[in-house]
């Protein structure tokens, strides 16, 4: 193994987290401002409110599935010349799309062209968000000190949670200083627009890389590697989705879609939806970490398991909590806050867990395709799915019937982790 100086290991941290922020705080400022998009992109004429949100939520939804081809495109790409130069290529595409969207004419001014449009440049930005997963959690556990991967895989979701926590932080703002007619008008421009100058930052971040030592020692033996069978590599990444269920569908339901959902099913304002989507986040980043670096210690199987369990039995008795008009708001803020972090302390091992299930030769490409495939059917769908179930059956437990049912599978696919798979040397 090539030696990984201190610098280099911070660089790679602080190169491999800057995208993926940028990447989620697009991906929940989109969710938070579902039903100010709605009005201005899909309430088509004629049609009511909640279908405007089910047509926002399809094209959340388009994005998502464009994210396993981007995987792909990528993927090749980052395994065949390299981590530095791919993520490079991911973040300036993915910043260009995601400020395109905060220029974009309306409904009212350009007609159906318009949620034609806003659609297109979504289903770009998955595209080039599909190249990021993979590319970053490669380049930080690769890295990564020995012993470390956890805590260094860790900070992909850390960073999420922040990208998460600035995005609902910046429209809380918007929704608090400007009119409700001022924030549908040009507030929800801001967002997107802000995407700009964080890519630069980004991109700058990024040129000051070196590439990963372990991508060169495979670069280096590449006349006679071991390399893995596609029949392998296909169940490795059937597997890693499995693994990755539960996280990508309690992810989305407690962390973006809570907002919708307790404004259209419980009549909560707009701003008090977002305070629990922030108290949600923020139980979400407190428990990364300390999951991450526990997981160094004691294994990856012992602290997702034991994370799902407690999803799988909490999940009812925090949603009804939250439905029951006569429960007060703070013991509803501390439900989202515990929902929250049950999510996080899945979401601290899984990058590094799934990093550790593919040789350097299919990194890059088998993390993209696990986590883009899953969220693509688990995160990208749960707006959608979870809308158009409680508009056809009037049952507010759906989210949680969606969160348990995927738990469950995940539960069973973390079973099969080796205990002493975080020991692995050869990485």
């Amino acid at each position: 193994m090539l030696t990984v100086t201190a610098g280099q290991s911070r660089r790679a941290l602080v190169a491999g987290s800057v995208g993926n922020f940028i990447e989620w705080y697009e991906f929940g400022v989109y969710g938070y401002l579902a039903t100010v998009i709605a009005g201005n992109f899909f309430t088509l004429d004629g049609q009511s409110g909640l279908t405007g949100l089910i047509l926002t939520y399809a094209s959340f939804a388009l994005a998502f599935f464009c994210r396993p081809i981007g995987a792909i495109i990528f993927g090749r790409i980052g395994d065949k010349i390299g981590r530095k130069p791919t993520l490079i290529a991911v973040v300036l595409l993915m910043t260009v799309a995601t400020a395109i969207i905060g220029l974009l004419p309306t409904y009212a001014a350009i007609g159906v062209a318009a949620p034609l449009l806003l659609t297109l440049m979504r289903m770009l930005q998955g595209l080039f968000a599909g190249g990021e997963f993979g590319g970053a959690v490669s380049l930080m556990t690769e890295f990564a000190p020995k012993g470390k991967r956890g805590i260094y895989g860790a900070w992909q979701s850390f960073t999420v949670s922040l990208g998460l926590l600035t995005g609902v932080g910046l429209v809380a703002l918007l929704a608090h200083f400007l009119t409700a007619t001022q924030l549908t008008q040009w507030g929800w421009r801001i967002p997107f627009l802000l995407a700009l100058p964080m890519g630069l930052v980004a991109l700058w971040l990024r040129l000051q890389l070196d590439e990963t030592p372990a991508f060169k020692q495979a670069k280096s033996i590449e006349s006679k590697p071991l390399k893995a069978s596609p029949g392998q590599t296909i169940k490795a990444i059937a597997l890693g989705i499995g693994r990755m269920m539960g996280w990508s569908a309690g992810g989305y339901t407690f962390l973006v879609v809570m907002p919708s959902y307790l404004q259209t099913s419980l009549h909560a304002t707009f701003l008090q939806a977002l305070v629990a989507t922030v108290l949600a986040n923020v139980g979400f980043a407190l428990a990364i970490l300390p999951a991450g670096k526990l997981s160094d210690k004691i294994g990856r199987k012992a602290v997702m398991v034991a994370a799902m369990l407690v999803i799988i039995i909490l999940t009812f008795p925090l949603l009804h909590l939250l439905q029951d008009t006569q429960s007060s708001l703070m013991a509803k803020g501390i439900a989202v806050l515990i929902a929250g972090a049950a999510i996080g302390v899945v979401a601290g091992p899984g990058p590094a867990m799934l990093a550790e299930m593919f040789p350097t030769h299919t990194r890059y490409t088998g993390l993209g395709l696990s986590y883009s495939l899953s969220n693509a059917v688990f995160s990208g769908c749960a707006g959608l799915i979870i809308t158009g179930l409680i508009k056809e059956t009037g049952n507010l437990d759906i989210p949680a019937y969606y969160v348990v049912a995927t738990c469950v599978v995940s539960l069973f696919a973390l079973m099969t982790l080796r205990g002493n798979a975080h020991r692995q040397e050869d990485f």
